[in-house]
């Protein structure tokens, strides 16, 4: 309030000064609600200094007023229940269907939502709809009374509609695109809409051709009764190139790291669909604020150009993860580090590149993290990403590495008292998975036995291009990897495998915000397999005996198999994203996933699925992918408490 008033100390005070901020004080708290707020200026000489006040406001907000009543007069075609729903902003207090919606009168929203009553009549076909008189009364100090008289005229629907000045368009065309005809209600609503709001409208398919500065005025010529006939008179005016592209606010990349990204690029024509879409690979960098991107569009009329400036809002998205602590095994703790603005080119090359402890600026991802459980569990991994190898073409690399140990139990445990009141429990129906996990969990920690391990490594290149087929949503990625399953006394395990796999990834994203999405889909169908050594081998994998420790070490010195999956999500909108920004959106999920084998007899015990719980480490974590599901305890979906998941399916609406 102090920064609206203006009044700085040592300016000069006057009669108007005083007024101002009164008037501005007043008018603060009326937007607030208080609408009977007293306020009182009064001035006193300062002792410690000649010729300076001191000013003293004194503010007594009072009770917020509330709407006591909302009366309608005249109103026919829409009932008044459904007139005050109408209204968002000035709701009657002590009614159950307005729990969640505001109850404080505020004249400026009181303006606006009578606005939305003329809009609601017109999308109904009344054109002629006015608000004869209303007014605002008191009730008492707390709430005052809305009244509203309308006269509503008559319902019009439409009969006939001509084009004029069209050339590069047919009226066939365009009043298909209208998808307004004969004899429908005069909606005033869905003509708007259907010439320049939405996505498929009119106005779009001139500006996704470079023709900004066309004009549509649809005129009324002929009013016959309760029948409209319409001429849309379009002016199509010349086609725009792009003049210059300005990038304001950036202070995290290089500038030719975002302007990469653009599909506006200065010589070609304008389009409204280059534009947005130009936005939306900003907003997926991750280095600027989605919410606040805005396109500043500069038109030159007389030489035919624009200017395109793209205001930006960086934003820090670099992660730093650290956790420690102690438990029974000893030291727990995490340490991850994620530069999402890496820039190799740059790293020996110490200077004003360094923006902190990396040099940044490439927009590259370098991430290293390391976490213990003490004896029972280490792990550590490095990788980096770049989403333009080479800087030319938006083909990414990838390499990563990673380390881990786990230790098992040892038999002492299937022996202890802990084991046996678990089994006992889960058999006779009186505890179950959740008696394990929380009741003994301590107590199975007492038995880790470091002698029994498995230790894997593993390594990963991976390339990905951009399709500009079937649209240049699409995105091809392949991945090269190597992982080594040290086993010492694992289960039935005693030896070392090796899993060489090729990953391949067709995805489409199209959702139009990575935080808060409103509309689009994300589809991913993945492939990972590794040779079918067991069809060209000559080994008959029938006579072995998969609980016996050399059986199983010949079996799987080298893991095969080919993982299959699919993911999908659609992000469906359930009011207008363009005039209501906060709108709720349903999102649809569909996941399954198999894990398939070429030879029966061979199945690998690696790579399977763990689902259930949080998606972090199940009772199986070790050569597991975990699949998160809300309301189950880690694990408690797969069978054999997260051993054999060859295949999970997951659907869900949220």
């Amino acid at each position: 309030l102090q920064t609206k008033l203006g009044m700085i100390k040592g300016s000069q005070i006057t009669p108007n000064l005083v007024d101002r901020a009164k008037v501005l004080s007043k008018r603060y708290f009326d937007d607030k609600g208080f609408k009977n707020a007293e306020i009182t200026i009064t001035q006193r000489d300062d002792p410690a200094n000649e010729n300076q006040v001191l000013v003293d406001i004194d503010i007594d907000k009072k009770e917020k007023v509330k709407v006591h009543a909302i009366t309608f007069a005249g109103n026919h075609a829409i009932k008044t229940s459904k007139l005050k729903r109408v209204m968002k902003k000035t709701n009657e207090k002590g009614k159950l269907l307005n729990l969640f919606r505001t109850k404080k009168f505020v004249n400026e929203k009181y303006e606006e939502d009578k606005q939305l009553i003329i809009d609601k009549y017109n999308e109904l076909g009344y054109r002629d709809a006015r608000i004869v008189k209303d007014s605002v009364s008191k009730f008492d100090d707390k709430t005052v009374d809305v009244y509203i008289e309308l006269e509503e005229g008559d319902k019009y629907y439409l009969r006939n509609v001509t084009w004029v000045g069209n050339t590069l368009y047919p009226s066939e065309q365009l009043n298909f695109m209208l998808r307004m005809k004969k004899g429908d209600v005069y909606n005033q609503k869905l003509l708007n809409e259907r010439l320049s709001t939405d996505e498929d409208a009119i106005g779009n398919l001139y500006y996704n051709n470079g023709y900004l500065f066309y004009t549509l005025d649809p005129v009324e010529v002929n009013i016959d009764n309760d029948s409209i006939d319409l001429e849309m008179r379009i002016y199509e005016g010349r086609q725009a190139s792009i003049n210059k592209i300005k990038i304001n606010g950036n202070d995290r990349l290089y500038e030719n790291v975002v302007r990469r990204e653009l599909r506006t690029r200065p010589g070609e024509l304008f389009s409204r669909e280059d534009l947005m879409r130009s936005m939306r690979e900003i907003q997926q960098m991750g280095h600027f604020d989605p919410e606040n991107i805005k396109p500043d569009i500069q038109p030159d009329q007389v030489n035919g150009t624009v200017d395109i400036a793209y205001d930006l809002v960086s934003k820090a998205n670099d992660q730093v993860e650290f956790s420690a602590g102690w438990g029974q095994t000893g030291v727990i703790g995490k340490l991850s580090l994620k530069f999402t603005n890496f820039s190799l080119a740059n790293l020996l090359h110490p200077g004003e590149n360094y923006r902190g402890i990396l040099p940044q600026g490439d927009g590259q991802t370098l991430t290293i993290s390391g976490q213990t459980n003490a004896q029972y569990y280490q792990q550590y991994s490095i990788s980096f990403f770049d989403p333009w190898f080479g800087g030319k073409r938006p083909n990414s690399f990838s390499l990563s590495a990673f380390f881990s140990v786990q230790t098992d139990i040892s038999s002492r445990y299937y022996n202890s008292s802990y084991y046996n009141n678990y089994y006992n429990s889960y058999y006779s129906g009186l505890g179950g998975y959740g008696m394990y996990n929380y009741g003994n969990y301590n107590n199975y920690e007492n038995y880790y036995d470091p002698d029994k391990s498995i230790k894997m490594w593993g390594l990963s290149a991976g390339w990905g291009k951009r399709l500009n087929w079937p649209d240049d949503y699409f995105q091809l990625s392949a991945e090269l990897s190597y992982q080594r399953y040290i086993l010492k006394d694992w289960q039935y395990f005693n030896g070392k495998c090796n899993d060489l796999s090729i990953g391949l990834t067709l995805a489409r994203a199209s959702y139009d915000n990575p935080i808060y999405p409103r509309s689009g889909s994300d589809f991913s169908l993945s492939v990972q397999f590794t040779p079918p050594y067991s069809l060209f081998d000559g080994v008959d994998y029938s006579k072995y005996n998969e609980y016996n420790q050399n059986d199983m070490n010949k079996m799987h010195k080298w893991v095969e198999y080919h993982k299959w999956k699919f993911k999908a999500k659609t992000y469906i909108p359930l009011l207008n994203p363009t005039t209501v920004k906060k709108t709720p959106v349903l999102m649809t999920r569909v996941e399954f996933g198999i894990l398939g084998h070429y030879n029966k007899y061979k199945k690998s015990p690696f790579g399977t699925f763990d689902v259930g719980g949080d998606g972090m480490t199940g009772y199986s974590s070790y050569a597991t992918e975990s699949v998160a599901l809300r309301g189950y305890e880690n694990s408690s979906l797969t069978p054999y408490r997260g051993q054999e998941g060859y295949a999970y399916t997951r659907i869900g609406f949220e």
